[in-house]
């Protein structure tokens, strides 16, 4: 599992959120639509990780997702980039 970041996407987070780096961004599967299991989307929190599965920091922000939430995202890469048109991120799954 590979958790990909771009740094417009990162700056986002930022500003939207109004985040003071260093800073750790949560990614996790809540219920909902738009993801890649069906009944499932992903959410965010501002949150102290606890034990990581996966992370990488960009624009000194560290994004990470926890062990528990690990069966959401395995066989999957996770891509995060910023969508112009819609001016949000955008999120990608790769095998």
């Amino acid at each position: 599992m590979d958790l990909t970041i771009t740094e417009e996407t990162a700056n986002w987070y930022k500003e939207e959120l109004h985040i003071e780096p260093p800073a750790h961004i949560r990614f996790f599967p809540r219920y909902g639509f738009g993801g890649h299991i069906p009944g499932f989307s992903i959410g965010i929190n501002i949150d102290t990780p606890e034990d990581i599965y996966v992370e990488t920091e960009v624009e000194e922000i560290t994004f990470y997702i926890e062990k528990k939430d690990a069966w959401y995202f395995d066989g999957v890469n996770l891509r995060v980039t910023y969508d112009d048109k819609l001016r949000e991120p955008k999120f990608s799954y790769d095998q």
